[in-house]
Formats: C-alpha cells, structure tokens, sequence
C-alpha cells in the first residue's frame, strides 16, 4: 500500500494544479515585485522534485537546465508555462516509481544532497510544505490579476487523501 505521506504529496500537486487552472501564458510571465513569476514557479517545484527524487536519489538529472533557470538563489526568470509545465509533467512523472517505493524505511534512511545530510523523509515533507508555500504565492498573484471565483480553501482532502495510519 502507498506509503500515506507519498499519497499527500499527490494531493498536494493535485492542489497545485488547481491554483494554476485559468493562467494564461501571458499572466504566468508577469513579475509583481517582490513575487517570482507563475512560471518560475512552475519550474522551481519541477527544479526542486527534479533534485530530490532523481538527481539525488538516482542520479539523474534529465532537465539540467533548470539548475540555472529556476534553481534557488538564482537570479529572477521568468520562463514560458507551457514549456514548464511541460518539464514539471515529465519530472514528476519520472518520479512516480521511486515514490511508489516509499515506505517507513525508506522514509527513516539517510540522504545526502551535496554537503547536506537529511532524511528521505525530511525531503518528502519539505516538497509538500513547499508546494503549498508556493500555492499561496500563486493565489496572492491570481487576486492582484483580478481573478475572480478562485479556490478559497483546500480542497476534496477527505475523498482523495484521508488521514489514514501507516
């Protein structure tokens, strides 16, 4: 069975998705200082999924240059969304059978990025809290567009990820 934090991610990224639904190309370029662009953003998460479950994990790193474009403490970017959506679609997407694999375990073992060390699971609630950092970043961008009938809170939690034990 999915390991319960592994199925939070992927309500998470649902979440995502859904800050983004109604984004045009032209909007996700837009910079309100001292916000990132949505693009960046988009590609920042798919930079941050990238480093964790494959460059560290497996030692792939099949976009490389989002270490540049949207890598942390980068200079500001702002790239195309449909070309980092499409990034962030293929590296998620290569990340699904290394997720599949989580477990208790795995979640307690070491990991080293660079000169840093944490745990498997450390990464995993650290990529959640950043996904929902960033929605929050995505609504506050949406409201001074002018959106209007926005998600104004967390959505189908109890269907698609309940609390569950491990």
């Amino acid at each position: 069975m999915l390991h319960p934090l592994v199925t939070q991610l992927r309500f998470t990224r649902s979440e995502w998705l859904r800050a983004l639904n109604g984004i045009t190309a032209e909007e996700a370029l837009r910079r309100l200082m001292p916000m990132n662009s949505i693009g960046w953003i988009v590609g920042h998460l798919a930079w941050q999924e990238q480093r964790y479950w494959l460059t560290y994990s497996q030692g792939q790193t099949p976009f490389p240059e989002l270490n540049e474009l949207v890598g942390n403490g980068r200079p500001a970017t702002t790239p195309a969304l449909s070309s980092m959506m499409t990034t962030w679609h293929a590296v998620t997407q290569q990340a699904e059978p290394l997720l599949n694999t989580i477990d208790t375990d795995k979640l307690a073992s070491n990991i080293t990025l660079g000169s840093w060390q944490t745990t498997v699971g450390s990464l995993l609630l650290r990529v959640n809290y950043h996904y929902w950092y960033h929605i929050g970043e995505i609504m506050a961008i949406r409201q001074l567009l002018d959106h209007t009938g926005l998600p104004d809170f967390v959505g189908d939690i109890d269907n698609q990820a309940p609390y569950r034990p491990e």
